[in-house]
């Protein structure tokens, strides 16, 4: 992992012959010590690889916001994306880039399977010498602040522009990417669930390149206390729950020593307030990767730890068509052992298997009340000990009401759903999840009409303006009125229409 970002040339200014000729000798002495890293220690952390074969098709978002740490956005968007989809951030390692990440971590086997979003986040050379993510710089990991701002600006623009759950936003990374995932997690609780850190770092571990170096190997050691301050410190006067967390760390490596792994767990226990004992311990995978996981008082997982045997720094994958296979390993950095991507995704709770209970029962008595063009309405009967309640529409949490009541809407007519619901205690763990029921709203399905623009604008679904075609009622910006650019629009109600390239209903 370079460590550096790229020094600034000197502003040409008053100052002296003299002066001026310490400070270009200065200049020349940093470039020569950050080439040094480049070549020294960048390789050490992810070895330069050639690229792999584009094994998936990523699409380049360009205009996600303000970009304060000039960063690059990627999609990835399977074909059978969810209503209402979840949303996994993606940060790669050094030396690596997003698609080079998205064809061999395995992620995209996953949302491909689940129908949630992938968010890849890369950096470039003009950020940091050997491409990573700069974790350790002050202007980069505060927040509203450089690349961490630039990542919570992707995550906004996949919310807004994907129809994303805000509620189920993600984050993982490898290696300098591991150790921004930290940084992600800190500093923006409020808008990330749960993550994931593969052979990364405490967040707030280092300030600067020697405390970096020192913060990899040998490994810094502070209590649990003063690592979860740090975090605590991030984000002041915060009072919400805090992202649960996963570690997956290597035995064998040499770059970021698993020491690392004891410094995260110290750091997240903590902020959950927990001891530094494991509650439960197994073996999984192929490899037997030793888990140990932190339970909340309710009982749900709140920090993981995955150590993963005999391998060195990488993302541990398995390539294959197995359920619990994943990735590809022709690529530097990507070590075969166990598909990390298949845990870390039941872990986020994206693979539709049923979360911890914890102690609560399922609500009874779910029923509908009634049902309009655009809504369903729902009651059922309170659960002792129940501070709230979460419904699930299709699979997807969609609400927390504290009452017995909830009315969806914002629906399309003529469209069925199920429904589900779990009570949460006041910690906010979920119990189990009551038996499922049906409804469907009334009136007519939604129409849809694929086309180029130029077809949508004639048959009066589309405006233009500027040189660009609208969507007639949302108003939404279809791109460049030609006959080159082809999307499906849907229309509900009558006379509205909204891009629906996902899936029309």
């Amino acid at each position: 992992m370079l460590l550096v970002r790229r020094p600034s040339p000197p502003v040409p200014g008053s100052r002296s012959p003299r002066r001026s000729g310490r400070l270009a000798r200065r200049f020349a002495g940093a470039v020569r010590t950050a080439t040094a890293l480049a070549l020294a220690f960048g390789a050490a952390l992810v070895a330069p690889a050639p690229e792999a074969h584009a094994a998936v098709t990523l699409e380049r978002v360009t205009n996600f916001g303000s970009n304060p740490g000039a960063l690059n956005m990627y999609v990835y968007r399977p074909a059978s994306l969810a209503a209402d989809p979840a949303v996994v951030v993606a940060l790669h390692g050094c030396s690596q880039n997003a698609q080079l990440y998205a064809d061999n971590a395995g992620l995209t086997t996953f949302a491909d399977r689940h129908g949630f979003l992938l968010v890849f986040a890369e950096t470039t050379t003009s950020n940091n010498a050997n491409k990573c993510f700069n974790w350790f710089e002050p202007a980069d990991t505060a927040r509203g602040k450089g690349e961490a701002a630039s990542i919570r600006q992707m995550v906004a623009h996949a919310d807004s522009a994907y129809n994303a759950d805000p509620a189920r936003t993600y984050v993982t990374g490898l290696s300098a990417g591991g150790a921004m995932t930290s940084v992600m997690l800190a500093t923006y609780p409020d808008v990330f669930e749960a993550g994931a850190v593969i052979a990364g770092l405490p967040y707030g571990c280092a300030a600067d390149i020697p405390s970096a170096f020192t913060c990899m190997s040998p490994g810094v050691d502070r209590s649990p206390a003063a690592w979860a301050q740090g975090v605590r410190d991030a984000n002041p006067g915060y009072g919400g729950p805090w992202p649960r967390v996963a570690i997956w760390q290597g035995d064998n490596d040499p770059t970021v020593v698993p020491r690392n792994a004891d410094e995260l767990r110290d750091q997240w226990t903590a902020v959950h307030g927990l001891d530094q004992s494991p509650d439960r311990t197994s073996t999984i995978g192929p490899d037997s990767t030793r888990r140990e996981q932190h339970l909340a008082p309710a009982g749900t997982v709140a920090v993981e730890v995955d150590r993963v045997p005999r391998i060195g720094h990488g993302t541990p994958v398995d390539p294959g068509t197995g359920a619990q296979q994943c990735g590809a390993t022709g690529t530097a950095n990507f070590i075969a052992s166990i598909c990390s991507s298949h845990w870390i995704t039941a872990f986020f709770g994206l693979d539709g298997s049923t979360p911890d209970p914890g102690g609560l029962p399922a609500p009874n008595g779910v029923t509908v009340t009634g049902t309009t063009d655009t809504s369903v309405g729902l009651r059922w009967n309170s659960v002792t000990g129940a501070a709230s309640y979460a419904v699930y529409r299709d699979g997807s949490r969609i609400a927390v009401p504290s009452g017995t009541e909830f009315t969806d809407s914002g629906l399309s007519p003529g469209t069925s759903h199920t429904y589900t619901l779990a009570a949460r205690d006041s910690a906010g763990a979920e119990g189990a999840r009551s038996t499922a029921v049906g409804a469907t709203t009334t009136g007519a399905p939604a129409a849809c009409w694929t086309a180029d623009n130029y077809q949508h604008v004639q048959a009066g679904r589309a405006t233009t303006n500027g040189g660009y075609a609208y969507a007639k009622g949302s108003a939404q910006n279809m791109g460049l009125y030609n006959t080159f650019v082809t999307h499906t629009l849907k229309e509900s109600p009558a006379g509205h229409y909204v891009i629906a390239d996902g899936g029309c209903p």
